[in-house]
């Protein structure tokens, strides 16, 4: 919400938007908008007593509250590091340290069975001796040496950080260090001595979406009043950035301006000089090496009488970038069933992961004397999601977290041409799963395009339509959900006869670009259909009914159960709605919504909102329409998702007579809880509602 906004009373909020609006009605809810207001608090903790007070008598409640808190505190869980130099670094919260360690362990004493850890930050003590609710954000170091970092803390686990210099040699925050006041910032590292920080400098330097718009240079020991502005973007762009990428002979620092969600201008800074980059501005930077800047296209790209087809990567030297017509190289381009999912960078290596009909796969390309590329590929595990990580340019070696929904996770370390990937850490399993399978089905959409979702259950599987199943989907952004191990849904949903099903909707990146962007603006309702074939292939199979199907998202995952719960309310027997986006009409106006136009549209338009208008969950219920029992959750420190979407929806439905269940945790951010207790808290209360509205005993 804009500072504008928050000044306005309900009645002129209801006025402005009346007015803005010809002939629609006013929002009598407006009032629910004022985050921290009194009535809107009081409100809220009228309805999470009133949650509690059900859920919480329920005799699962205890079961479900002690399983996910001995999931989420287990100490033999596995610790990823994080390598910076000689140190592998980690964050750790358990029943000790409740909001977390800030340690690290060299490379040698991971590797043991009892790894010695050194705290270099204590999140609860320094909580405790500030007085605040301090959550750790993050935590950039400048490389290759990673001395001094940079340290976002958050209040309460909003997206807003304050920002303080640290020295990892002394373990200290460093006196009259690099410091900047809570907001949402970014900084980069141009040497030891220079930021680069886009913040908010005061009056007109913040975007219509709150993130910054002005990118300054910021000398050691001088104010950031002093700061040298560099670049100034526009205000109805979302933001203005700066990355630094490093091979292991050079680095290039890089300002972008998001004009949109999806499209963007880049500069290269080339010592004090801003040069323009020739780049389509939907493409996407993945990575720099041996002086090339690697990108990945979401559009075809005609180059003479070439055509680069849409989610290819390619490259060019930064010299060439410069030129106003460059030259492009291909180094890989997808198929119909493949699409680069990400891209890394070692010492003599780059790194590309594949989904191949969300199954991963890694690829290693080295370059030859003769200007080709050679490559091979990585065998780790089969039919399992393989994460890079720890890829960097000062090291052969790279990391892989492999996972899937039954092999509870394993890090591997891969040496190309050295050795076979080897095994550094894994963990036992934290349920049983000896008598459950993973399937992949393809169901087919309205359209008629093959939707691919993975069924976890039991082998023997009587298809009596009886089953409690639950159906998670996002479909938005080009986020990829691909299998995963979760030891919290295998203890409280699977071990209970429970049966989880992951729907690769479109909207997504599973199948690249054009997958995404077959759900985008006005085509939002196929990311709808996709969904609703997904459950309605699981009730044509018997192996559940509506009566005993729950939906879950979150965010943009919440927009999408909210939305086919008011299409489609019967197919399904429970809801779990969280942090959603729920009124289309005024998203772009709160919090980060303006940013998020590139995906939905924008509701001022008129011709965007009529179409919008036709899935926008809060302008499409009904009185007289019989809704499942819908369990919203959201959090009063979310800085992303404005509250007031889940707050005004629960609103609304209620007043209509519609019985539906509604929490707000009072600290988390976007991501609903920021500590163990409050996540197995929140993991109590989503898994009991599911049991007593699924039938699960």
């Amino acid at each position: 919400m804009t500072n504008k906004t928050k000044c306005l009373s309900a009645a002129a909020l209801a006025m402005t938007v009346a007015t803005a609006h010809g002939a629609e009605q006013a929002d009598p809810f407006l009032w629910l908008e004022d985050v921290e207001g009194k009535d809107a608090l009081e409100w809220v903790k009228k309805h999470n007593n009133q949650t509690d007070a059900y859920l919480e008598k329920k005799s699962q409640y205890d079961a479900f509250y002690e399983d996910s808190l001995a999931v989420l505190n287990a100490q033999d869980r596995l610790a990823y590091p994080t390598r910076r130099g000689s140190f592998y670094y980690n964050f750790w919260q358990d029943n000790t340290h409740v909001k977390g360690i800030y340690r690290r362990i060299s490379a040698q004493s991971y590797a043991q069975k009892a790894p010695e850890w050194e705290t270099v930050i204590d999140i609860d003590a320094l909580a405790q001796q500030e007085q605040k609710d301090w959550v750790l954000k993050g935590v950039d170091c400048y490389a290759p040496d990673y001395q001094r970092c940079m340290v976002a803390l958050s209040l309460g686990g909003a997206d807003a950080t304050v920002k303080r210099e640290f020295d990892m040699l002394d373990k200290a925050f460093v006196h009259d260090g690099f410091t900047l006041p809570e907001a949402k910032s970014g900084t980069t590292w141009l040497d030891r001595d220079h930021l680069l920080v886009a913040t908010d400098f005061g009056p007109d330097s913040l975007t219509d979406s709150g993130y910054p718009r002005t990118i300054k240079q910021w000398q050691r020991g001088t104010p950031l009043s002093e700061a040298t502005t560099l670049y100034q973007g526009a205000t109805d762009s979302v933001s203005v950035s700066a990355m630094t990428l490093r091979d292991s002979h050079s680095r290039v620092t890089l300002i972008a301006e998001g004009m949109t969600f999806y499209s963007q201008k880049l500069f290269w800074l080339n010592a004090d000089d801003l040069v323009p980059l020739a780049l389509p501005a939907d493409s996407e930077v993945m990575g720099y090496f041996e002086g090339q800047l690697f990108f990945q296209l979401k559009s075809d790209y005609r180059q003479g009488e070439r055509t680069f087809p849409q989610g290819s990567v390619v490259y060019a030297s930064m010299t060439e970038l410069a030129k106003p017509t460059p030259a492009y190289q291909l180094l890989v381009k997808p198929t119909a069933s493949a699409n680069i999912e990400a891209l890394d960078v070692t010492a003599e290596y780059l790194v590309v992961s594949w989904l191949n009909d969300v199954t991963s796969q890694i690829q290693l390309f080295r370059p030859q004397d003769t200007g080709q590329w050679h490559t091979q590929t990585v065998a780790i595990e089969d039919n399992a999601t393989l994460s890079v990580f720890n890829a960097t340019p000062e090291h052969h070696d790279f990391f892989v977290d492999v996972a899937s929904f039954l092999i509870p996770p394993s890090i591997y370390q891969v040496t190309p041409g050295r050795q076979d990937p080897r095994v550094i850490k894994s963990t036992k399993a934290k349920f049983n799963s000896d008598d459950l399978q993973v399937t992949q089905q393809f169901a087919t959409s309205k359209d008629g395009t093959a939707i691919p979702y993975f069924i976890v259950a039991k082998k023997s599987l009587d298809l009596d339509q009886s089953h409690p199943t639950l159906l998670y989907g996002y479909g938005g952004f080009e986020v990829s959900l691909t299998p995963h191990y979760s030891a919290v849904t295998g203890k409280n949903w699977l071990e209970k006869g429970g049966v989880y099903v992951l729907a690769n909707i479109r909207g997504g990146g599973e199948y690249g670009p054009a997958w995404h962007q077959a759900a985008l603006k006005d085509q939002r309702h196929k990311a709808y259909e996709d969904f609703e074939a997904v459950a309605e292939a699981l009730i044509a199979s018997k192996i559940t009914s509506p009566a005993h199907l729950g939906i879950q998202g979150g965010s943009n995952g919440g927009l999408l159960v909210g939305a086919t719960a008011m299409r489609r309310p019967d197919l399904y027997n429970a809801v779990v709605c969280q942090v959603p986006l729920l009124d289309m009409r005024r998203f772009n106006q709160l919090l980060a919504g303006a940013s998020w136009m590139a995906e939905y549209g924008n509701p001022d338009s008129d011709d965007d909102w009529e179409y919008i208008r036709t899935y926008s969950p809060y302008h499409n219920i009904e009185a007289e329409t019989a809704y499942p029992r819908i369990f919203f959750t959201t959090s009063t420190r979310d800085d992303r998702v404005h509250p007031g979407h889940a707050r005004k929806m629960v609103a609304k439905m209620q007043e209509m007579g519609h019985d539906v269940l509604y929490f707000e945790n009072m600290e988390g951010g976007h991501a609903g809880a920021s500590n163990n207790t409050t996540r197995a808290k929140m993991l109590a209360r989503t898994y009991t509602y599911l049991a007593d509205q699924l039938g699960m005993e």
